[in-house]
Order: structure tokens, then sequence, then C-alpha cells
């Protein structure tokens, strides 16, 4: 049996009563919380390793597959960074994790120094973990994501936050309150939104906001799979903890799949926008072949999302997990003189004749453009040299717009921006603990109100 923590808390505030926002005064949030807490808070991180080569204790919340991979990239950024607290839900992950780190990269195994008395496992660890470190990675399931950066915030740490950052509108907009305040204290806020971090769609966006393929017109993206992993079952767990071991297939876990992984296609397109956000948004969705309740939830198996923006501009957003069909990954910017093939870094015009391809440097001394590691060497640099990174906006703006989408296939409703945020749909569970959580049942468009 899996050796489970026997911590428990109740759930936390959440800021549900908050006044309603519109879209306009959501888009000028972080700025007035960020002034507001610029006040009562110096910005002491922003030149804390401006010395450059100081040892920087990295922390890990959440030791599965992306956070081992998340350590590895973080201690392969520098060689004075070192791994010196973990928490995780439950110990033999974590045991298990810390293995997975040191064997996957055993050239960085000597600066994993996470003695027993760093190692924290239950609902708190978070908290364990960010006090004894200066930068913490955040890797658990999305739901946790918006309580942890918050005690991040507080206790003035920088942050690496895998995507998305919260399940439901509540939760997001903690996050982005969180972020601003964490703006205003100097503290680097770098996103697991890691698309951002490839040189070759840098290259790629900057050709597009130059106007290569002048005024944007359309946007398509897909993000086509197979089913992903399942963890199974087993008698001894209580309905929590296989609810967490399985945290894929539980909404208020993962967002469902077009939040926790679609996210991804959306926001390359809203980079593609430059970080404009849809004002409507219609869907269909549901589950074909995600028919068992009792292995798959309570999230769809596919999604189609229609984003609505200023100027008529329409984004068709399509994504589905299911095994033995065809898998893509493909995103299409058109605009008036052309298009961009976002995935394979080519821009043609409406003649089929190349305007402009991705050459990726070559010669002896040429990088990797590794995307995962860019956002850590680009993260542990920036705190080093006293700069600051933060990406705090788009990574909840875009976790927001794919809840957007989620609202508007579970419900069959036509979903505004303005309703999407100020949504007073909290998917929290009743209590923080190993025990009984009741799964609240499938959506069904027509039926399922919006909230």
């Amino acid at each position: 049996m899996t050796d489970h923590a026997s911590t428990t808390a109740t759930t936390p505030t959440r800021a549900a009563n908050q006044p309603k926002a519109t879209r306009r005064q959501f888009l000028s949030t972080t700025a007035a919380v960020g002034a507001a807490a610029a006040a009562s808070a110096l910005p002491i991180n922003r030149v804390a390793w401006a010395a450059g080569d100081d040892v920087l204790k990295v922390g890990l919340v959440g030791v599965g597959g992306r956070g081992a991979g998340a350590a590895v990239q973080a201690l392969s950024a520098h060689p004075n960074n070192k791994l010196v607290a973990v928490g995780e839900a439950f110990s033999d992950r974590l045991e298990d994790g810390l293995k997975a780190i040191k064997a996957n990269a055993p050239t960085i195994a000597d600066r994993v120094t996470v003695d027993d008395d760093h190692k924290f496992v239950g609902f708190d660890a978070y908290k364990h973990v960010v006090e004894a470190s200066d930068v913490v990675l955040f890797a658990t399931s999305p739901h946790f994501r918006p309580q942890h950066i918050e005690f991040a915030v507080e206790k003035g740490k920088h942050i690496f936050a895998e995507k998305p950052v919260g399940t439901d509108a509540p939760s997001v907009r903690r996050c982005l309150e969180s972020c601003a305040k964490g703006k205003a204290k100097g503290l680097t806020i770098v996103s697991g939104l890691c698309y951002r971090y490839q040189r070759a769609k840098q290259e790629m966006m900057k050709q597009v906001h130059d106007g290569i393929i002048g005024d944007i017109i359309s946007m398509d993206c897909q993000y086509w799979t197979t089913g992903l992993w399942h963890r199974g079952s087993n008698p001894a767990w209580s309905e929590m903890e296989y609810q967490m071991c399985n945290w894929l297939y539980f909404t208020w876990l993962s967002g469902d799949h077009i939040a926790e992984q679609h996210i991804h296609s959306l926001d390359k397109c809203i980079w593609a926008n430059k970080d404009q956000y849809p004002l409507v948004a219609t869907a269909t969705g549901g589950r074909i072949v995600r028919t068992d309740s009792q292995l798959y939830g309570n999230i769809y198996d596919h999604f189609y999302v229609l984003y609505e923006f200023d100027n008529d501009l329409k984004l068709h957003s399509t994504c589905r997990q299911q095994d033995n069909t065809a898998t893509q990954v493909m995103d299409y910017i058109t605009g008036t003189k052309g298009v961009a093939n976002v995935q394979r870094h080519t821009i043609k015009g409406h003649d089929g004749k190349a305007l402009w391809r991705y050459l990726a440097p070559r010669g002896r001394d040429a990088k990797p453009d590794n995307m995962y590691q860019n956002e850590h060497d680009d993260m542990f640099a920036a705190i080093r040299a006293g700069k600051q990174i933060y990406n705090g906006d788009y990574m909840c703006k875009s976790t927001m717009m794919a809840i957007m989408g989620r609202m508007a296939a579970y419900t069959g409703q036509r979903i505004t921006w303005d309703q999407a945020w100020n949504s007073q749909e909290d998917l929290s569970p009743a209590k923080y603990e190993w025990g009984p959580n009741p799964v609240r049942p499938v959506a069904r468009p027509g039926v399922t109100a919006f909230v």
C-alpha cells in the first residue's frame, strides 16, 4: 500500500465574492494590484543575486514526470543550483522522483542534496519547501497552483509554475492577484507555457508581429493525441487518493485536457495575436471513448471551440485524446498576405511561395533549442543578474481562455470573457484530507448550468 500522509487541511479562502470585473478592468488588474503591493514591499529580490554565481537553493513541489524534468533542467541551468527540498502528496512518489532525477541526469546528481529533514509529504508540504528554498518549482496537479504561488509570493521566493495555473475562475483570479504582488516585489515568475521560450518560435512570432503575413484574419489550432497515462486503482485507496493519483481525469484537479494540454495551442495563437484575448466562446465536446466513469472521472475526450475576437477575428480550436486515432499538433495563423505554420516555423504567401523559414544556428558552438531547458536557463540567468522575468499575466489569462472554452462546451452556451472571468464556480473539494470526495457528474450541454 502506498504510504500516504495523514496531514489534513480545510479548503483555503477563495476570492469568490469579489466584485465583478469587466474585460477592460481585467486587462488592468495586474497593474492596479501591482501598484498597491509596491507600496508595502521592497523589490529586494530583484538584486538578491546580482553578484552572479552564489548558490541558489531550489525547491520542488510535485515530483511526477514533469516535476522531475523541471528539476533536472533547473540544476542543468547553472552549476551552483542545488535541489535542497522536495514536497509531494505521497511519500513513495517522492522517493521514486528523486531516484529518477539522479538516474536521468547523473552529471547533476551530486547537487541533489535533499536530506530526510527536507522531504515533505502531505497537503501542506509546499509550505516547508517554499521556506527552505530561494527558487521554487511548482509541478503538482494544476488545482493546487494558486495556493502554492500565493504562499511563495508571500515569502518572497522566485517561481517556476507549470501550466495551467488554476482550474476554475476563482482560482485564476487568486493567482493573477498573487502574481501581480510578486511582480511588485521584483520576483521572477516563469511559466511552463514553454513554447514561448523556443528560439525558433520567438523568431517566427517576431516575423508575424512585424507584419510579414499582414493583418491576422483567422487562426486555427489542433492538439490531437492518443490517450494518456492512468495509474489504475487500489482497494486500499480512499476516493481522494484515487483521484489525486489519477488527477488528469478529474476537472477539479486538471481543468480537463483543454486546459491541462491544449492550453499550449491556445497560448501560441494568443502570442501571435499580441496577447489580445477573446470576447466570446462557443463550443461543443463530450466523451465518446471515455465512457467508464470509474476509470475516467468526469472529463471529456474531445472539444471544439470557436473563439471570437475584436475585428471579426476567429480562432477555430480543436483537441482530442483518443486511442488509435490520427495525431496532429499544428497551429496556423492566416493573414492578409500569407499563412504562418507555427509548428514548422515556415511562412508562405497565399500564392504558395515561401516568405520565410527558420534557419537554426549551426556550428560547434550552436546550442540545442530545447524550450524546456531554455526557460530554466533564462530564469536563473535573470535571477543571478538581478533582472526580472514576469510571465504572470499571460499564464493566468491563457489559463482563463482554456477554462472559458471548457465552460462553453460543458454548458452548450455562448460564454463571454466577462462571464468567464466573473464565474463563481468553485471546483475545490470540501476538505483536503484522505477520505471520501464525491465526483461531480459529467457535464451535459444544455443541462449543466453556467455558474
